[in-house]
């Protein structure tokens, strides 16, 4: 038995679709069942979420596997980005030792680590630790920036172009990404399980190096338009942001901590290496993007 958790996010429906395909058995950890879709029949259900650990017992009974891609990128009425990535995992790996699981998948980012800029790959780092130092058998994977064509920053970035005839960027973009379809690091995650090494580690990176201005406009490319872009000073944009998160609370479209994501480099030396030693031929985003004729 597989315990998917984060089973209706990017990566985790795109798991989810291939762990069914090849009937294995699955259990999800989720708030709503209703987010698995036409899946929620086919699938076994444990209701909980990362601010309820006592949920994690429960989903654990019968689990030889645990693939853990839940993760907070913001902060959440329940708690905090530290609380959701760094504590959540260690209470998940605790209750993954008593339960005698053997494995533990955890996703992780690029460059984790304790002294990152960011606050999300700061508590990925602790979260990392955690499992290395556990009694079971693990698996990390170190992702670099993942999208899909119809995530939630294209979502975002679409209603954005609707209301404004320039595109606000976060400081000069020059921090580097090598994006990774969600479809392959999900292909990755899969290989991974068929492999018997105790301890593995896996870097996920796409084919193409790209700043993160380039990011940006190859996703306002994909959606048809052009957009002049008008970079923001870091502290302006922190400032504005925060004010926003502070007035809208869960409900603002960007918060800080998401926006600084795009102003730390989340690239390896390796490049597209590591996917490619599970099996995985990574696309290049241009490619999965399919930019449309632009409009203006």
């Amino acid at each position: 038995m597989i315990l998917l958790t984060g089973a209706t996010g990017l990566v985790g429906t795109a798991v989810l679709q291939r762990l069914v395909t090849q009937r294995r058995a699955v259990r999800c950890l989720v708030r709503d069942p209703r987010g698995l879709g036409e899946h929620r029949v086919r699938v076994q259900i444990a209701l909980g979420d990362l601010a309820d650990p006592p949920s994690f017992r429960n989903a654990m009974r019968g689990v030889t596997t645990v693939v853990h891609l839940a993760a907070s990128a913001r902060d959440q009425p329940a708690g905090s980005i530290e609380e959701l990535n760094g504590i959540a995992t260690w209470r998940m790996v605790r209750a993954a030792e008593k339960a005698g699981v053997q494995r533990f998948v955890f996703l992780s980012g690029l460059g984790a680590s304790p002294h990152h800029r960011t606050r999300l790959l700061r508590a990925k780092a602790l979260a990392e630790d955690v499992v290395e130092a556990s009694e079971l058998e693990t698996t990390i994977l170190s992702a670099s920036l993942i999208y899909a064509p119809h995530d939630r920053a294209q979502r975002v970035l679409s209603r954005l172009l609707l209301l404004s005839p320039v595109l606000p960027t976060v400081g000069r973009g020059r921090a580097e990404f090598q994006p990774v379809w969600a479809g392959d690091v999900a292909d990755a995650v899969i290989a991974s399980l068929d492999r018997d090494e105790p301890r593995q580690r896996h870097e996920l990176a796409g084919p193409a190096t790209l700043t993160a201005r380039q990011l940006v406009d190859l996703r306002v490319r994909a959606l048809g338009r052009r957009r002049r872009a008008v970079p923001v000073p870091e502290p302006v944009a922190a400032a504005g942001l925060q004010a926003a998160e502070n007035l809208l609370k869960s409900k603002t479209p960007v918060s800080w901590d998401e926006a600084e994501m795009l102003t730390a480099s989340m690239a390896t030396p390796r490049g597209k290496a590591g996917m490619e030693a599970l099996g995985v031929s990574p696309a290049a985003m241009a490619d999965v993007l399919a930019p449309a004729r632009p409009r203006a």
